[in-house]
């Protein structure tokens, strides 16, 4: 996420500080408790920093979004590509899986699952999810290259994945996994699996 090159020395970690704390009161209360106000005497700064930072309260909630896609997208890159696709796929779920946990609040926001009231974000600003899911498309596409999946559309079947991954996650979030010693084993992978097994 780019910066602003006038910023002092500790002013990105107050952006840092505004995008987490605006995240968590989304999360937890919902829009309603969220001001400049309480942001910034959580963070301890003053509330023009919030203007300084972001042109007001939407744009900070905007970079919010940001935030947990570049974080997603960092997390997914990470992964090492190997010379089975369909591994790497399975590596690339866990990777996704394991941002989302690390960053339950943000990830909240990202996808709407925390109400954002009046800051609700236009189609232009949710643009920044896409690198996020072209990446995902990619690893698709490679392993229809490879012969590991039929040869398709990518996307739609990149979407069909996310859906499957998004909804096992949001789920776990949630604690509704709570009964299993290891969720990840006995519900994420072999339903991944199910599903790339049927576009084999």
């Amino acid at each position: 996420m780019a910066t602003m090159s006038s910023e002092g020395p500790g002013e990105p970690d107050v952006r840092r500080r505004l995008i987490e704390l605006a995240a968590d009161v989304l999360g937890d209360e919902g829009p309603a408790a969220l001001s400049a106000r309480r942001l910034a005497r959580d963070a301890g700064t003053s509330t023009m920093a919030v203007y300084t930072h972001f042109g007001g309260m939407p744009g900070l909630v905007q970079a919010v979004v940001a935030e947990g896609f570049r974080r997603l997208f960092d997390r997914v890159a990470e992964v090492e590509l190997t010379d089975d696709p369909i591994a790497d796929l399975a590596a690339a779920a866990a990777a996704y899986r394991a941002n989302a946990l690390a960053n339950p609040h943000v990830y909240s926001v990202m996808f709407g699952s925390a109400s954002l009231g009046e800051y609700r974000l236009h189609d232009e600003e949710l643009e920044v999810g896409i690198a996020a899911f072209q990446q995902l498309v990619g690893l698709i596409e490679r392993a229809m290259a490879a012969g590991a999946l039929r040869r398709d559309d990518p996307a739609p079947v990149a979407a069909q994945f996310w859906t499957a991954l998004h909804g096992y996650v949001v789920l776990e979030i949630a604690d509704f996994y709570s009964m299993f010693d290891d969720p990840e084993a006995q519900v994420l992978q072999p339903l991944l699996g199910r599903l790339l097994a049927a576009l084999r």
